[in-house]
């Protein structure tokens, strides 16, 4: 039976029986299944020969406790026929099943036959799953270096705009004192433990074992003779450096920026782990800011508010803008300076709200205070609480 077969066929549907059967329940499809399907009793019906084909193959499998197990941890492992094996995998009536078939069509190795799991599996997961007593990879695998994650505080100006800003971090990087080796000489030996993969398997049942970094050489794979003073052999040391970071525009107080590849350098020609930046941005005596907009607050004197008018509003980092009041707008009321707001990243801008607030003085001068008794005079008729005291017994 192939590779493809054993991953892709659903032998439980081919019997029609759950996948929690008991062999009783399995035993009893199969015969009555043979039965109907047997050549002898369909002579000359290739289809029926065929299906009878699929029902032994079927049982052949589920009918065997130790083959069941395995094809159903199988089918678990790799989404009942998500992978799809190549033309190389093995083919035959008898049971041989290794999982190496599904990546490059390997061939199992001696003694990995009547399902033993093998081949390239181990090449392609990085030794995660291994059948107990296989051998494995040998090779030292490369290691990604650490995420490093570092803050930065931005005035609200440079938030908006965008800024350089040099950050000085600390990491684990490749011992200066014995070039990454964590021997004093710089001859490191192999680990005899884990023979220089730096992993040990551990048992977990189901005929699998998973692995772990081993703990002589702490996955380096490689033992000091005479250990580093500097590292304790190791072989990494912590590492500082100043490195100038482009904030990109329109970031946010609290915004956490991926900057891949910028972290801790890795180890054995593995890539170098990534930078993390929280922002932190500083408040603006003047302007706020929404989303991508930025806001401001603008006083209005009660003439304009009334009668309308057009106000100067100063804008972040450009000339002031002029807005048209309406007669009667009312204290409160927002208006919108398209295109003066914070970057988008879509590199567009925001809007920028200006919101009126009419200004009461505290001190009137003479002419002042006579126009504004006349004008009460004049509106003495007038009761902006009429509606509330009106709305408020109707409640």
């Amino acid at each position: 039976m192939s590779t493809k077969d054993f991953i892709e066929k659903d032998f439980y549907k081919v019997l029609g029986v759950p996948k929690d059967a008991t062999e009783a329940e399995i035993k009893k499809a199969y015969r009555k299944l043979a039965r109907e399907f047997h050549p002898d009793a369909n002579k000359g019906n290739t289809k029926a020969e065929e299906r009878f084909k699929e029902i032994s193959e079927a049982h052949d499998v589920l009918g065997d406790p130790k083959k069941r197990k395995e094809y159903d941890e199988a089918r678990a492992l790799f989404g009942n026929g998500g992978f799809r094996p190549g033309p190389g995998a093995g083919g035959g009536g008898s049971f041989n099943f290794d999982l190496g078939d599904l990546f490059g069509g390997q061939q199992p190795g001696a003694g990995q036959a009547g399902g033993g799991f093998g081949g390239g599996l181990g090449d392609v997961f990085g030794g995660l799953f291994n059948r107990g007593g296989g051998t494995g990879t040998t090779r030292t695998q490369p290691r990604r270096g650490q995420d490093i994650e570092s803050e930065v505080t931005l005035s609200f100006t440079e938030a908006i705009e965008g800024a350089t800003v040099p950050l000085r971090m600390s990491s684990q990087a490749a011992c200066k004192a014995c070039s990454g080796t964590g021997d004093k000489n710089g001859t490191p030996r192999v680990c005899p433990t884990c023979v220089g993969t730096g992993q040990v398997a551990r048992g977990s049942g189901g005929g699998f074992s998973l692995t772990d970094p081993c703990p002589d050489c702490r996955g380096r794979g490689l033992i000091a003779e005479e250990p580093c003073e500097i590292c304790k052999g190791s072989g990494r040391a912590k590492s500082s450096r100043t490195m100038q970071v482009r904030i990109p525009a329109g970031v946010s107080d609290g915004q956490r920026i991926r900057l891949r590849g910028k972290g801790a350098p890795g180890e054995r020609g593995g890539p170098a782990g990534d930078l993390y930046v929280v922002v932190h941005v500083g408040a603006h005596p003047v302007f706020g800011r929404k989303d991508d907009n930025l806001t401001v607050t603008v006083p209005v004197t009660y003439p304009e508010a009334a009668l309308g008018g057009e106000v100067r509003v100063p804008t972040l980092g450009g000339p002031p803008v002029t807005l048209k009041l309406p007669p009667g707008t009312p204290n409160g009321r927002t208006m919108r300076a398209r295109g003066k707001g914070a970057v988008r990243k879509d590199g567009t801008r925001g809007d920028l709200l200006v919101t009126v607030e009419v200004s009461v003085p505290g001190d009137l001068s003479g002419k002042a205070r006579d126009a504004l008794e006349a004008y009460r005079e004049a509106t003495a008729d007038e009761d902006p609480r009429a509606e509330l005291f009106q709305a408020a017994k109707g409640a």
